[in-house]
């Protein structure tokens, strides 16, 4: 799967700048704490977020992962736009909520990894 088929499996509105539409993605993690991202160590991931923070970013700059997609039509500040642009994640936001958002992406074939205690 690829950035623009995320885009247009969630109908997501694209906020960042400079987006690469057939950057390759692999896994996704849908979560609002932080901690469980930084547990979910996955190359080439879209984080799904209803938070909206800095801290998401500095989190999604240390797990490498290539998108966020912001659900239940959560915007980010200018700030953080500023600041993903600087860091090459792309921005994403859609209308779904975090529940429906996951099924979607799921349905599509895109997975989240391994259950915790394997």
């Amino acid at each position: 799967m690829v950035v623009a088929d995320i885009i247009k499996l969630l109908d997501a509105k694209v906020i960042s700048q400079d987006i690469d539409m057939n950057h390759p993605v692999k896994t996704v993690c849908g979560s609002d704490m932080m901690s469980d991202v930084l547990a979910f160590v996955k190359q080439d991931a879209v984080l799904l977020t209803g938070l909206n923070n800095l801290q998401v970013l500095r989190t999604a700059e240390m797990m490498d992962i290539v998108c966020i997609v912001f659900v239940r039509g959560k915007t980010p500040s200018p700030e953080m736009i500023e600041m993903a642009d600087e860091l090459n994640i792309y921005l994403l936001g859609t209308q779904y909520t975090m529940f429906d958002t996951c099924g979607i992406l799921y349905e599509a074939g895109l997975r989240g990894g391994r259950k915790v205690n394997e």
